[in-house]
């Protein structure tokens, strides 16, 4: 019985050493303040920042190729103005490249954009791929159409996203696709017409642009900053610059590229 009670008494006492003493740190305390991996703080759309700037050709001015159509009359009747000219690389009235992808390549806050709700649209009209170039944020649905009289294919190219190829004919429902992972310049063929050719920029943010006619760029919505932008050509060399910009504030970036 003695033996019992010792035993009983030394439970007991182990018991409340354990429950004793100084109090540990609360893990949930520190897990309910730390950010979960990929987020952020919401961005404050009314300090927001803006990088412009153009993006300019220098060099002698490459002579645009005349596409050769011949062999499908659908196509040739479809340029009734005369032949159609290479896109490879458009120089603008004012010196600056057209169908320059501009993006802002790093420097961005950790944190998971939303992607847009509206799709991105690819034509296929006139045996041509319009726009050449675009861009889209990853998930996000891109609407292929075939416009023309004959038949196509659709066969991007990428490195790291799933490669798909399918034909479309004409009058059909348009084609929706979406890219998973992050690439830049993703090439597009049409393997019946080979001439075609356009670009998909996939990223994971909504900070791009691509020049038009004079140009130009604008991405607007940065938090503040030091980012690093990149122009990117499907002939030309890539060229970036970094740029730091503060809340409300506006800077201007130009690049040139040399042929």
């Amino acid at each position: 019985m003695r033996n019992i009670l010792i035993g009983s008494a030394l439970a007991s006492a182990l018991i409340l050493a354990g429950c004793g003493g100084s109090e540990q740190p609360k893990e949930s305390n520190k897990a309910e303040t730390t950010p979960a991996a990929g987020s952020a703080a919401p961005i404050d759309e009314a300090n927001a920042a803006t990088v412009t700037g153009k993006v300019s050709f220098t060099g002698e001015k490459p002579k645009m190729a005349t596409i050769d159509m011949s062999a499908n009359p659908a196509c040739a009747r479809a340029h009734s103005g005369g032949p159609q000219k290479s896109e490879e690389v458009v120089v603008n009235d004012n010196g600056t490249l057209k169908n320059t992808f501009v993006w802002v390549k790093s420097g961005l806050p950790d944190r998971q954009w939303p992607t847009p709700s509206g799709a991105v649209e690819l034509d296929q009209k006139g045996c041509m791929y319009g726009p050449r170039v675009i861009g889209v944020m990853t998930g996000q649905n891109i609407t292929i159409k075939n416009n023309d009289p004959t038949n196509h294919n659709i066969h991007p190219l990428p490195k790291v996203n799933q490669e798909w190829n399918e034909s479309q004919a004409p009058g059909t429902d348009p084609k929706m696709k979406t890219f998973a992972r992050q690439e830049i310049m993703i090439p597009v063929k049409c393997q019946v017409h080979p001439w075609m050719k356009s670009f998909i920029n996939v990223v994971g943010h909504p900070f791009y642009a691509v020049t038009g006619d004079d140009g130009s760029f604008t991405i607007k919505g940065l938090p503040p900053g030091t980012y690093t932008i990149e122009v990117r050509h499907e002939k030309l060399p890539a060229q970036e610059q970094q740029v730091t910009v503060g809340a409300k504030e506006s800077k201007n970036v130009d690049f040139t590229l040399k042929g």
